[in-house]
């Protein structure tokens, strides 16, 4: 997201100050010059409160919901000397991300204390480079999901005091009972507290909601594997076997190349599969998946919960909603996984694709594959057949069974096209087609 031109802040830098629970008594003297000198101060009201009486800035709590009342404050207090505070580092999943986007960096001054994930792992001893960080403040806690493996250390921003509960019950649901906990409440002030158990035998009453939770997941023995890696089993997917099956999944899903905070566009999403195993690659990835029975989007939406990507969007019939021109931005990526007769659908799809996008058709009937032929003759790409055999059995005996046959297409718009930049693998230098 880029800054808002309306937003423009013409006067000095706004100062957004990280506070942690130990206060005044933790700030350095820049950071607390820096209030002293605001006219007008935003911030929580937890917040507000550590401040001593020799800071004389009108205290403003945040309204709820924050985020669409931004704008308006912003202009409202556009000649006053605004100060905002934050918790801890406000760059880390902070106020001070929200307003960066909408003003511009140039227009913060931004003075960070240590994170909660700093605080956390110094007193786990953990390194912090090699956590993974889930935030559930405003975010559905399923997103700790895809980031569950034996082993691996895990740190949670907490919502409030029954965020560790729900952490406990969602590791239970999901084979990850045994895993280690620990809640770390008020760090770094005088009421810090750090209480440990397991996820099965969690039953610790709700504590302070200042807290972040420190999980080493631990999985239960035959727990399915669900990792990151596309090709998730069939079986992990709900609905009525409408899906692309595994194998091809993940030949598709390289085929796409997703890249952290790519767009997919999925369409004929069926179970959902392409679209959720595109964004489980990396919290970053994005997907907006059309299907045409309402029945199979519900499906899709709980799919998405259960296998920890909530955000996808799902959309009905592909060539209505893309003829209503209501989807903002573009796709990196699209994939045709149903509904390749349907008129326009391709030409829609198509003209919304910008120059470098992929796209990557399957097809198992002749008339599909026909299609597919035609559009390759007229924008390139690559083809492929695949046919997949799995082994079933047969009385006392094994035998191989095949799947249906896909044919798949995958292009790259604008590939060959003049001014693209090539790599010479002769020697290394970028250069251009001519």
């Amino acid at each position: 997201m880029t800054a808002d031109p309306a937003l423009s802040w013409a006067g000095p830098p706004i100062p957004v100050v990280g506070i942690g629970a130990d206060g005044w008594a933790g700030l350095p003297d820049r950071s607390r010059q820096a209030l002293r000198d605001c006219a007008v101060l935003f911030g929580s009201a937890r917040q507000l409160a550590l401040l001593p009486a020799e800071v004389s800035a009108r205290r403003e709590p945040w309204p709820a919901p924050l985020v669409p009342a931004l704008p308006g404050l912003l202009a409202e207090h556009r000649e006053t000397r605004l100060g905002v505070l934050a918790s801890g580092d406000p760059m880390f999943y902070g106020i001070g991300v929200t307003l960066a986007r909408l003003l511009g960096p140039g227009a913060l001054q931004v003075f960070p204390q240590p994170s909660a994930a700093s605080l956390a792992c110094a007193r786990l001893g953990w390194p912090v480079a090699e956590v993974g960080i889930v935030s559930a403040v405003g975010r559905p806690l399923e997103r700790l999901l895809p980031e569950l493996a034996h082993g691996r250390r895990l740190l949670v921003l907490s919502a409030d005091a029954g965020t560790p509960k729900r952490i406990a019950e969602l590791l239970r649901c999901n084979g990850f009972g045994p895993s280690a906990l620990t809640v770390l409440e008020q760090l770094g002030g005088p009421a810090e507290r750090l209480v440990s158990g397991t996820a099965a035998t969690w039953r610790e009453p709700a504590g302070d909601p200042l807290n972040i939770v420190a999980v080493t997941a631990a999985g239960e023995p035959g727990r399915t594997r669900l990792t990151r890696l596309p090709g998730l089993p069939d079986d992990a997917y709900g609905g009525d076997g409408q899906l692309t099956k595994t194998e091809i999944r993940a030949l598709t899903l390289a085929a796409l190349a997703p890249a952290p905070g790519e767009t997919l566009w999925d369409i004929g999403g069926g179970s959902g599969s392409i679209a959720i195993e595109w964004c489980r690659t990396d919290p970053g990835c994005r997907a907006v998946t059309f299907e045409i029975l309402a029945r199979r989007r519900a499906q899709i939406a709980a799919n998405a919960v259960a296998l920890g990507v909530p955000g996808i969007e799902v959309r009905g019939e592909a060539v209505a909603e893309l003829a209503g021109d209501v989807l903002a931005g573009d796709p990196d990526a699209i994939f045709l996984g149903g509904g390749l007769t349907t008129p326009a659908l391709f030409e829609h799809c198509w003209s919304r694709l910008p120059a470098g996008g992929r796209l990557v058709a399957n097809a198992v009937t002749a008339e599909s594959e026909a299609l597919l032929l035609d559009w390759s003759a007229a924008h390139g790409g690559g083809l492929r057949r695949f046919q997949v055999y799995r082994g079933e059995p047969l009385g006392r005996f094994t035998t191989w069974r095949p799947q249906l046959p896909v044919t798949q297409w995958s292009v790259v718009k604008g590939a060959g096209s003049a001014g693209l930049p090539v790599c010479d693998n002769t020697n290394g230098r970028i250069g251009h087609r001519e």
